[in-house]
């Protein structure tokens, strides 16, 4: 078979890349939001907050999709068992890194709302904005803690039980 055409290669460079992007893409995002609330400035938190949300739907979203469908169709490919205590263990962290990214977003659109309102009216920003962020800030950690720890679940394979 042309290795150009051989489906695990594909679902395998599909998988890298989109949990490339995934985290990438949250890395970055998170960065950028941590930076621009340390100015304290309206405009570049509002700036900045926009440019997160749309990040966050035109990449985040989508590899987010694309890594499961992916990982499913590796397993099938290579033969594991779904229930191998190394995929069980990186499905509960997926899932754990979606339930804290999932609040985040909407944290993300409500900041940037709160920072477009008080933009529009010329006025300092709400205290709401730093319990948002706090919280932000407080889900980013989990979050990033399980995608580190599925990474290394998906090389090392261990037995886990």
């Amino acid at each position: 078979m042309n290795a150009r055409m051989d489906p695990y290669l594909i679902a395998k460079w599909l998988h890298i890349l989109s949990s490339t992007v995934l985290f990438g893409t949250g890395m970055g995002t998170a960065f950028q939001m941590v930076w621009a609330m340390r100015t304290g400035r309206v405009e570049t938190i509002h700036s900045v907050s926009s440019g997160v949300v749309v990040a966050d739907w035109v990449f985040t979203t989508p590899a987010g999709i694309i890594q499961p469908i992916t990982g499913l169709w590796l397993v099938h490919l290579t033969g594991y068992s779904l229930w191998e205590p190394w995929l069980v263990a990186s499905y509960g962290l997926y899932i754990m890194a979606f339930a804290c990214w999932a609040p985040v977003v909407h944290m993300q659109i409500r900041i940037r709302n709160l920072a477009q309102d008080a933009l529009a009216r010329g006025g300092a920003l709400p205290e709401a904005i730093d319990r948002l962020y706090r919280m932000w800030f407080a889900l980013g950690w989990p979050a990033f803690g399980s995608m580190v720890a599925i990474f290394w679940l998906m090389i090392a394979k261990p037995v886990l039980w």
